[in-house]
């Protein structure tokens, strides 16, 4: 089925809920069995049928059932928040001795992790810039584990050639983890391109309405009962109510992905033209690899873009530029109805080439010439313009 098809139907199943279109709450923390066999064969089976509130309910079943199918894979995971999907799923993967492969423009809590977690649990990291391509096979080690990838990358937006980096994992004991939060699989399938996980955190574009914490790994076969495992004893539990939550935003994730797209291509390409702007950071508007790589593997873009300003612009400037935007809000979060602006500090192992300062924007559900508008004010007001 078409996924616009798959959005409408998938998870929804009146005939088993009493004609409910949408599967209904089902909070529980005990769940109660009616015999000793009813018992033994739920314990058996404990992350498939309801067994015990922190294993999920039909109503987390039905969302990671949901969840499963929009990515093509087997099974899903459901977290609390994206970070702790990824961290989750790096946890259940790797050990002491292992060496992780992580791109270099990774989302900046997940470099963290790997500096002050993994690094003090024995485990190595390597970091490789988004552009490696089948080079990575240079950088394999015996003690290569995991190779994660961000495509496109967190701030800055550089594109990964997913199915190169996948060719050169195959045929060893590697698992290529790829986080896809900025496409959803709504644009970008990672396990179709060759991954054998894809994460997202749900609380952007699956969601969509800001108001819940998610994070969702989804694999196939191969790995799904390590990360089942490693999810339970690690105590993940997502509440029934935000579960719903979920599955009623992932009605209209594709209505809203394709206004997120068109208004982010027209805000971004009236900032393209700016004098203050030295670049504009989004893979439909770069140029070279990049933009080959994004029309290759993806249908579609989202709402998120980065601005780098030119190096002439100080801080302060940015400052009163952002301060004067009266429809973005000022927000670390995006993938929300609402647009976002934040000016953004990239950390970066192995140098970058964006020497201006840089503001990540996120285009909502808003009529973009009204935010073109608001956008052209501030930059008046605020002194950027030359």
């Amino acid at each position: 089925m078409n996924l616009d098809t798959l959005l409408a139907h998938v998870g929804s199943d009146p005939k088993r809920f009493e004609g409910l279109v949408n599967p209904p709450v089902s909070r529980a923390s005990t769940i109660v069995h009616e015999s000793m066999t009813a018992f033994n064969a739920a314990l058996s089976n404990k992350h498939e049928v309801p067994y015990y509130g922190r294993y999920g309910t039909a109503t987390s079943k039905v969302l990671s059932a949901a969840c499963a199918t929009l990515e093509g894979g087997d099974g899903a995971l459901l977290y609390p928040s994206g970070l702790a999907a990824i961290t989750g799923v790096l946890m259940a993967l790797l050990k002491p001795g292992s060496h992780l492969l992580m791109v270099d423009t990774v989302y900046g809590p997940v470099r963290e992790f790997c500096e002050h977690i993994l690094a003090h649990q024995g485990v190595k990291t390597t970091w490789y810039p988004a552009d490696i391509g089948a080079g990575i096979a240079q950088l394999l080690t015996p003690q290569t584990q995991v190779i994660y990838g961000e495509s496109p990358g967190s701030l800055t937006f550089e594109m990964q050639d997913l199915p190169a980096i996948s060719q050169a994992a195959q045929g060893r004991s590697i698992t290529v983890v790829v986080d896809n939060t900025w496409a959803t699989p709504y644009f970008f399938r990672p396990l179709d391109h060759g991954a054998h996980i894809s994460i997202q955190a749900g609380t952007k574009y699956l969601v969509g309405h800001s108001d819940v914490m998610l994070g969702v790994a989804v694999t196939r076969h191969e790995h799904l009962s390590l990360l089942q495992r490693a999810a339970a004893l690690g105590g993940n539990s997502v509440s029934p109510d935000d579960c719903y939550l979920a599955l009623r935003g992932m009605r209209t994730l594709g209505v809203r992905l394709k206004q997120h797209y068109r208004g982010a291509m027209e805000v971004a390409t009236w900032m393209q033209s700016r004098p203050e702007v030295r670049q504009v950071l989004y893979p439909p508007l770069a140029h070279g690899p990049d933009l080959e790589i994004w029309k290759r593997d993806f249908t579609g873009a989202s709402g998120l873009f980065g601005v780098e300003f030119h190096t002439g612009i100080d801080h302060a400037a940015i400052a009163r530029f952002v301060d004067g935007l009266t429809l973005f809000g000022i927000g670390v979060s995006w993938g929300g109805y609402e647009s976002l602006v934040l000016p953004s500090h990239p950390k970066r192992t192995l140098g970058s080439s964006h020497q201006g300062p840089l503001v990540r924007f996120h285009i909502g559900l808003e009529d973009p010439q009204d935010l073109i508008d608001d956008l052209h004010n501030s930059l008046a007001a605020s002194g950027l313009t030359p």
